[in-house]
């Protein structure tokens, strides 16, 4: 399982209302929606790490 690395966001309320409800929505926790946001948004920028890249490659 990768290792997940912890950080301080801030973000406006309304928004974090709306990612929160959005979640919600999708059973999923308001960090796994903000998760799943930040990695679809990567995939379709074609910016995700390739598979098998090192940690520092990655980076």
């Amino acid at each position: 399982m990768p290792s997940k690395k912890a950080f301080a966001l801030r973000i406006d309320e309304k928004l974090m209302k709306a990612v929160e409800k959005w979640a919600a929505d999708e059973f999923r926790s308001t960090n796994g929606q903000l998760e799943w946001m930040i990695h679809d948004a990567l995939k379709k920028a074609g910016r995700l790490p390739k598979p098998g890249n090192t940690k520092k490659e990655a980076e």
